[in-house]
């Protein structure tokens, strides 16, 4: 599988060791102090974050930490009870507080969510379309595009991921693999602001996971703009900016990639490295 990477555009594929000076621009998104709960349940208890242009965040941290919980919210598919979330500047409207807090603009989430595409661990695609009309669907229903231009486009996006051979399949005759990359398209085809993956690689056996895991790589050297929960601690060190260690709804400790997996300052950290290193 080959993947062009404009040479202007290519990233060091080797550790971060420092965190990349960025364009002076606004955040893409931008979350703060940020709270959410399932009733009693606190998940998220006061979190920030800023994803600039170009940059790429990765969030880690245990099962139940919030990782999902808190992209599911910067992309507004669950609602919060306290704090703020922008896009590019613009914050949401909300009406009611607490757990009767709801967006109060219809209208602008639409706008909001066409511009933050979501990938999920479980591929999600249409089992009644092939893939090359997986990848077509929104931009032509929801964006209202040409469909001739829409295909121009699903069809490129598809060679970008290395299965432009798989257009005219139907997602069950595809591995694993090639469905999450189906699924990348899909998300590439909306031309989105920022891309947000949701353990992208944790419903794949090793081998598909690679797949996947080089596709994210090359959209990192792109500059995209990307959000990234993962359980694979070498792909959150090799394609991050910025790392998050979430503990418990609460941003335990979060820096350059150097800094969090070569010294990390917690303890609580140190023991989670620990454990995904055995």
């Amino acid at each position: 599988m080959t993947i062009a990477i404009p040479a202007d555009l290519r990233r060091n594929r080797g550790i971060r060791t420092t965190e990349v000076q960025l364009p002076d621009t606004p955040p893409v998104i931008e979350i703060r102090h940020l709270h959410k709960a399932y009733g009693q349940l606190e998940v998220l208890k006061g979190v920030d974050l800023h994803a600039n242009q170009g940059q790429v965040i990765s969030l880690i941290g245990s099962s139940g930490s919030g990782k999902s919980t808190l992209l599911r919210c910067a992309n507004l598919l669950e609602d919060s009870q306290q704090g703020e979330i922008l896009f590019c500047e613009e914050s949401v409207k909300w009406r009611g507080t607490g757990h009767n807090r709801r967006p109060a603009d219809a209208s602008q989430i639409t706008r909001i969510r066409t511009n933050l595409s979501m990938v999920f661990q479980s591929f999600n695609l249409w089992s009644h379309m092939t893939i090359l009309q997986n990848v077509m669907e929104a931009p032509v229903q929801v964006l209202r595009r040409d469909p001739k231009e829409v295909e121009e486009k699903a069809r490129m996006y598809l060679e970008k991921v290395g299965i432009a051979d798989k257009a005219d399949a139907w997602p069950a005759q595809l591995s694993g693999g090639q469905q999450q990359r189906a699924a990348i398209a899909r998300a590439l085809c909306m031309e989105p602001k920022a891309l947000l993956f949701d353990e992208p690689t944790s419903a794949l056996d090793p081998e598909l996971e690679q797949e996947v895991i080089r596709v994210i790589k090359a959209l990192a050297e792109e500059g995209r703009t990307m959000v990234i929960v993962t359980h694979d601690m070498n792909l959150a060190r090799d394609v991050s900016d910025h790392v998050i260690f979430l503990h418990k709804g609460l941003i335990e400790e979060e820096g350059a990639p150097d800094a969090l997996f070569g010294s990390p300052k917690s303890e609580r950290l140190r023991g989670f490295l620990s454990a995904t290193s055995n």
